[in-house]
């Protein structure tokens, strides 16, 4: 059975969790890469340049969000507010725990595990089992890169502007095992920075001691957007020469593309993709995921014992068998209880935009954020770090107003109700990040008020 993306959006508070655990159970896999099952329709009325007649269409979209319309909501990069069909979903799920917790739960876990996953590759384009779910992008970033075992003298590489999250798992990894994290400067200015020369410059800092490249997709400081799939082509290349136990992997911090950009995992040529759910899917706040490639999860060893295994470490426990077996997605699943009726709720953020179509969806926040940057770069005073191409760069807008910290930017945008972010680096920048929750009208009201506070 195929779980309708269309009927779980219908389906509002009453969603069909026996559907859900049917569709877990049936087998079927959403497709791979080679076999792929076609994509599910899109919303048809959605304009092709997201303006005219079908307006109110986004502004019906709009309208999911339970939002404070005192404020404009720049911040989709942060935290999501969850649409109607999520919040319906976790109501149920929740009051299904609050009624009867322990049937619910031996009912429900995993099933609705399961259909979280298989929600996740569906929209990623792979298979269920190279899913492992987690509770965000740190999560998940944290157990991918722990999960390596090196040996002294091994090299991990990323580059200086990567987030603090990618160096402290590096850091983590790194001095349980005598390796070395090092670093390449990515760029002076991103939107100068040419595909060739993001390769070469991640390039110039292999050598043959690298294991691993561990990257950000799109930078949460400049907005820069990556050109990974011609970095992992590019080391593909290397890795042709290279000995089954000395291949290079690459990691990728994806969560400022996936909600954004239309792909799937195979566009990008990566080992590992990790990503929360919780910002510009606006999926259940507490929720990530894991996706591995080609390779699976083989290379990995988890670190938090799993609930979800079929066969595997608990029944290895129960026989006091210590076979050792290969890594799967389940065992990488962290176990333990958690707020399930978040993860549970999974497949209808899934569901809401697919029904919306990613196309669309990437259409539209690509169509806000060039209105935004263009305008901000007119204004005299204000320096645009966001490359305006679409190809280097996704939803997030970073910029400066002279003589003004990005913290005083913030708060001056806050005291119109403008609801802006400061990038927490040592070098920061104000960030305007629309969305598909956000109006072209949205867009001018905030280059008004820029223009005013610089």
């Amino acid at each position: 059975m195929v779980v309708s993306r269309r009927s779980v959006l219908r389906a509002g508070t009453g969603i069909a969790l026996t559907g859900l655990a049917a569709a877990c159970g049936s087998g079927q896999n959403p497709g791979s890469p080679s076999q792929r099952a076609p994509a599910p329709d899109a919303r048809t009325d959605l304009p092709d340049d997201n303006s005219g007649p079908a307006t109110d269409v986004w502004d019906r979209i709009r309208s999911d969000f339970n939002l404070d319309t005192d404020f404009i909501h720049m911040s989709a990069m942060l935290l999501a507010s969850h649409p109607a069909p999520v919040r319906n979903a976790i109501a149920e799920h929740r009051n299904g725990l609050d009624r009867n917790p322990v049937i619910y739960l031996e009912e429900h876990m995993r099933p609705g595990l399961s259909a979280a996953r298989e929600a996740i590759a569906t929209y990623l384009g792979t298979r269920t089992d190279r899913i492992a779910l987690t509770n965000s992008t740190t999560n998940a970033v944290g157990i991918t890169y722990n999960g390596l075992v090196l040996v002294p003298g091994d090299e991990v590489l990323t580059t200086e502007q990567d987030y603090y999250v990618t160096f402290e798992a590096l850091r983590q990894m790194t001095s349980r095992y005598g390796a070395i994290v090092r670093t390449v400067p990515l760029y002076d200015r991103p939107p100068t920075l040419t595909e060739e020369e993001a390769v070469a410059r991640i390039l110039s800092g292999v050598s043959n001691a690298t294991r691993l490249v561990a990257l950000t997709w799109v930078h949460s400081s400049t907005g820069y957007k990556l050109p990974v799939h011609a970095i992992t082509s590019a080391i593909a290349d290397l890795n042709a020469s290279r000995p089954a136990s000395r291949q290079i992997l690459v990691g990728i911090d994806g969560v400022h593309g996936f909600g954004v950009e239309d792909f799937e995992l195979s566009d990008l040529g990566c080992d590992f993709f990790m990503s929360g759910c919780h910002k510009w899917l606006f999926g259940p706040r507490g929720t990530g995921f894991i996706a591995a490639g080609s390779k699976g999860y083989e290379m990995l060893v988890p670190s938090v014992p799993s609930f979800i295994e079929n066969g595997g470490a608990f029944d290895a426990w129960i026989l006091d068998d210590d076979e050792v077996r290969d890594n799967n997605a389940e065992r990488m699943t962290p176990g333990g209880f958690q707020a399930f009726e978040h993860k549970l709720a999974v497949p209808a953020a899934v569901a809401w935009q697919m029904e919306i179509g990613k196309a669309a969806v990437a259409d539209r926040t690509h169509a806000l954020a060039s209105q935004l940057k263009e305008g901000l770069a007119s204004i005299p005073g204000v320096t645009v770090h966001t490359p305006l191409d679409r190809a280097f760069s996704a939803g997030i807008v970073s910029f400066d107003i002279e003589g003004q910290s990005a913290r005083e930017t913030v708060e001056r945008l806050r005291h119109h109700r403008i609801i802006a972010s400061a990038a927490p680096y040592a070098v920061p920048h104000a960030r305007l990040t629309p969305s598909i929750r956000n109006s072209p009208s949205e867009i001018e009201a905030v280059l008004r008020r820029v223009r005013e506070i610089a």
